[in-house]
């Protein structure tokens, strides 16, 4: 999956979740994205969606190709996770900062969305040995550019992403917060 699947999903899922939570209240789509974006910073959830490829996609491909050979190494792992939904919590109850529980969350929605489970060895590590993965990283983006057109399991999903970043991005313009919630990631009122 690529950028406007994990961000533009990872979004929609949190506004599902929002709606879920506002206990069959009768609420349109305008409230919802009101609620979730007073209720977080976006832009943090945003990053979290991202976090495991821009962590590891420099490490695997660029940096240590012959070492790791991989897109999906340490970012990509239940350690990783935990120890940051570790830090997050602690944060929250000591300072009621809730930065990194929103960017646990964003990350978690990336190994969802990455369907980690089928890399056991990865997502697990380091309990199934210290060795990642490998994977044949030669002709990495031109490969994934062709995916993006011939695969519906990517290009459905980039659809989907970039339809609610547009649906989202519009309910921004419409009232005019668009500078707001780039500035602040909260909107209040």
């Amino acid at each position: 999956m690529l950028l406007l699947g994990h961000v533009g999903l990872t979004l929609g899922a949190a506004a599902l979740a929002e709606k879920a939570g506002m206990l069959g209240r009768r609420e349109n789509a305008r409230e919802v994205w009101a609620s979730l974006a007073r209720r977080m910073d976006l832009r943090i959830l945003t990053i979290g969606s991202l976090l495991p490829d821009i962590i590891d996609k420099p490490l695997g491909i660029f940096i240590f190709p012959a070492a790791l050979s991989s897109g999906r190494v340490f970012a990509h792992t239940l350690l990783f996770l935990i120890l940051m939904g570790l830090g997050g919590l602690y944060l929250y109850l000591r300072q009621r900062q809730s930065w990194l529980l929103v960017l646990s969350g964003g990350t978690l929605a990336h190994f969802i969305l990455d369907e980690m489970w089928r890399m056991p060895v990865t997502l697990l590590w380091p309990l199934l040995g210290l060795e990642f993965e490998k994977g044949d990283i030669s002709g990495w983006l031109p490969g994934m550019l062709k995916a993006l057109f011939s695969e519906p399991a990517l290009y459905i999903p980039e659809l989907i992403g970039g339809a609610v970043l547009l649906w989202f991005g519009a309910w921004l313009l419409r009232r005019r917060r668009f500078g707001e919630f780039l500035k602040r990631g909260f909107l209040r009122g």
